[in-house]
């Protein structure tokens, strides 16, 4: 796992580390860190042009020391020093080492030209939108044909959460020291990091439990079957999906399950649904069910299943609010999806069970689940996706550029396989019956989910670009058909 902790962990970590060391000690292995980084980067160290964007901060102060590093061995370094402040230690050290700071007229050309540039502007504390001159800074960087590397975070990103507004420096790579912060993890912050190298300063003992955690491959386990294992024991999902108007939903998620790993799968619906996965997916066991209002004894006439996944394609009126009334109310683990959660805005009482449940929204979904605005879910999405797992006592994986994953007093899951690939109709009804094929094999309710966006967004890669090059458009039913080559992938450790 990657770890991520949020600023005011970070400072208090810091905060007793160095009371245990000498004075400047910190920042001086900070400094290391990203000098070394940034050597590596370039193509070679003596020669080269650096340019520092250097605010009051320590972020400055590292960016300092770091360039003294980079000037000692040859560089070229110089000073753009934002705002009135500047750490005056690090700038005599650099300038012992023979940089220099720049006046006003000189800064836009030096940056036009720099081999690299390092971001210094403003630390992990920084919040809000730039201001000047630190927003013109950040977008000569950004707009510059030199390498950019950040210094803990990129400025104009908030590093607990993501939250990007107005201008923010759009870096090649990210130096960020003792452990990742949430917003190198989480869109739209996410975005401006390029690549995140993690250099350990010590702060290891003095960290707590961390905020959010993004899975390596080795972390997605996906239940493997055993020399005793048959179709029962590896899992029967059942699934009630799809109508006379949205048959499509009902063969992805399906589709889903059936390349989920489910021992069976066990799909009910109206007549034309069932016959339609009946002809895609022969493998799995159909039932009809007629299309008005329902007892909740009509799920015994689907047959005995460990997991239900319930809501792509079903409607929205009486006879879809009748069939998610009788699997809520169900001691099974259930996944509540699409028209699911429509449903489920108008009827929250249903979610008052000891069973697990997963909701699977999208900004949208989650905004009418909890009262709120689809922009301000957006915008804030760490924030809206832990409210509404606390509000609801549900798993809750909010779909979107960065799949998160929450349950109320665990660690946030981001999940790293996403791609813009995977905007287009269908692929969310693929990942609702994969991690009911999941739930069914027996994993808790969040490993379900994040080993499901994990293998969902991995399964879109390789179906988009399944040799190196360039990427193609897919449909869901692509992320269908790699599904076992993802499942392959985290089984040997493959590709994060």
């Amino acid at each position: 796992m990657r770890y991520a902790h949020e600023v005011g962990k970070v400072r208090a970590a810091e905060a007793a580390l160095m009371a245990r060391l000498p004075d400047g000690a910190l920042m001086q292995r900070a400094a290391a860190g990203l000098a070394s980084v940034c050597a590596r980067v370039l193509p070679a160290v003596y020669g080269s042009r650096v340019v520092l964007l250097v605010g009051g901060g320590d972020n400055g102060g590292d960016a300092l020391y770091a360039g003294a590093r980079l000037a000692r061995r040859g560089a070229r370094v110089r000073v753009v020093q934002a705002g009135s402040k500047i750490h005056e230690q690090g700038l005599a050290s650099l300038r012992l080492a023979g940089g220099r700071l720049l006046q006003d007229g000189e800064t836009a050309a030096a940056i036009a030209g720099a081999d690299l540039i390092i971001d210094g502007l403003t630390g992990i504390g920084g919040t809000g939108g730039l201001r000047e001159p630190h927003a013109r800074h950040a977008a000569l960087a950004s707009g510059s044909a030199g390498l950019v590397v950040a210094c803990d975070v990129p400025s104009g990103v908030d590093a607990s959460t993501g939250q990007v507004e107005g201008a923010a420096v759009e870096a090649d790579v990210t130096v960020t020291f003792g452990t990742h912060k949430p917003g190198l993890l989480i869109d739209p912050g996410a975005s401006y990091c390029g690549v995140v190298e993690l250099v350990d300063i010590g702060l290891g003992p003095d960290l707590p439990d961390p905020d959010v955690v993004a899975p390596r491959p080795a972390d997605v386990r996906p239940p493997e079957p055993g020399p005793e294992s048959d179709k029962y024991r590896r899992g029967v999902v059942g699934i009630l999906a799809g109508g006379d108007a949205f048959t499509g939903a009902a063969v992805l998620s399906a589709g889903g399950a059936v390349h989920g790993g489910a021992g069976m799968v066990r799909f009910a619906s109206v007549a034309r649904p069932v016959e339609l996965v009946r002809q895609r997916w022969p493998e799995a066991v159909t039932t009809v069910i007629d299309p008005g209002p329902h007892e909740p004894k009509v799920l015994e006439r689907v047959g005995r299943v460990q997991a239900w996944v319930v809501g792509p394609g079903l409607g929205t009126g009486d006879a879809a609010e009748s069939l998610l009334e009788a699997v809520l109310t169900t001691d099974l683990p259930a996944l509540v999806d699409a028209d699911g959660l429509t449903v489920l805005s108008r009827r929250r009482d249903l979610l008052a069970r000891a069973a697990p449940t997963v909701l699977t929204p999208h900004a949208g979904e989650l905004a009418r689940l909890v009262g709120g605005d689809r922009d301000a879910v957006e915008a804030a999405r760490l924030d809206h996706v832990r409210r509404a797992a606390a509000e609801l006592s549900a798993t809750v994986l909010l779909k979107g550029s960065t799949t998160l994953v929450a349950e109320q007093d665990r660690p946030v899951r981001v999940n790293p396989t996403g791609t813009p690939r995977l905007a287009t109709a269908g692929t969310g009804d693929v990942l609702s019956g994969l991690i009911g094929a999941l739930l069914a094999g027996g994993l808790p309710a969040m490993d379900a989910a994040a080993a499901g966006a994990y293998l969902h967004g991995l399964a879109a890669r390789l179906a988009a670009a399944p040799s190196p090059g360039a990427e193609a458009p897919i449909t869901a039913y692509d992320v269908i058909r790699s599904l076992p080559a993802a499942f392959r992938a985290v089984q040997g450790g493959g590709p994060a």
